[in-house]
C-alpha cells in the first residue's frame, strides 16, 4: 500500500505533468501544420522517417509502428513509416567504422528521399548525431522536423519545424514528444479515413 508521502510525490508528478502538457496549447499551430505538411508528403507517395536516442529512439519506434499499423484501430492504409534506431547492424557498423555521430546520417543518405519528413528526437536538442542526420536530410531534399526541449538547442536552427517541448526536464520533455506524436499520427490518420490518401 502506498504511504501517504509516496502518495503526495505521485500525486505532485501528476500535477507537474499536467501542467506541462497545458502548455503544448500554445503550439496548436505548428502542430496544426505539421500535420498538414504529414498529409502532404503521405499524400504524394512520400515517408516519415524518425529517430533518437534512448527513450527518444523509442519515441521513434513507437511513432513510427503507429503509421505503419494503427493509430486509433482504423481501417485505413498502412503508411511508410522508418525509425532509423531499430537495426542494430547497421547501428554497430557505422559506429564501429566511422562514428557513433555518423549513426543516423550514414542510413540519411541511404534511405530518405526528396519529400519524405525526417523527424530528429532530442530532449536537449544537441545530439550531434540527431543534428548531423538532420542535416544530411536537408541535404537530400526532406522536410525537417525536430522534437526538443524548451530552448530548442543546437536542432531548432536546423530545422524547417521544431516542436519544442515545454519544460527542462526530460521526463516531462518526452511525455509531451509522444504526445504531439500521437496528435499527429491522429490527425493524419483522421485525414485519410475522411479523404483516403493514395499512398
Amino acid at each position: 500500500m502506498a504511504t501517504a508521502n509516496h502518495k503526495e510525490s505521485i500525486l505532485g508528478t501528476i500535477a507537474e505533468a499536467s501542467a506541462v502538457l497545458s502548455k503544448m496549447s500554445q503550439q496548436v499551430d505548428l502542430l496544426d501544420s505539421l500535420a498538414s505538411v504529414l498529409i502532404k508528403a503521405y499524400s504524394q507517395g512520400h515517408k516519415m522517417v524518425l529517430f533518437g536516442n534512448g527513450g527518444s529512439a523509442a519515441d521513434a519506434q513507437h511513432l513510427a509502428a503507429e503509421m505503419v499499423g494503427s493509430y486509433a484501430n482504423r481501417s485505413r492504409p498502412a503508411l511508410p513509416a522508418l525509425a532509423l534506431t531499430t537495426d542494430t547492424s547497421a547501428l554497430t557498423a557505422i559506429g564501429n567504422d566511422y562514428s557513433y555521430d555518423d549513426v543516423f546520417s550514414r542510413q540519411v543518405e541511404a534511405l530518405v528521399d526528396v519529400g519524405d519528413v525526417v523527424i530528429g528526437i532530442s530532449t536537449s536538442g544537441n545530439s550531434k548525431n540527431v543534428i548531423k542526420a538532420i542535416q544530411a536530410a536537408r541535404k537530400q531534399g526532406a522536410v525537417t522536423v525536430g522534437f526538443t526541449g524548451e530552448t530548442g538547442g543546437q536542432l531548432k536552427a536546423e530545422c524547417d519545424y521544431c516542436f519544442c517541448a515545454p519544460s527542462k526536464i526530460t521526463s516531462h520533455i518526452q511525455q509531451c514528444h509522444i504526445t504531439a506524436g500521437h496528435i499527429l499520427c491522429g490527425l493524419v490518420e483522421e485525414a485519410m479515413v475522411l479523404n483516403p490518401l493514395k499512398v
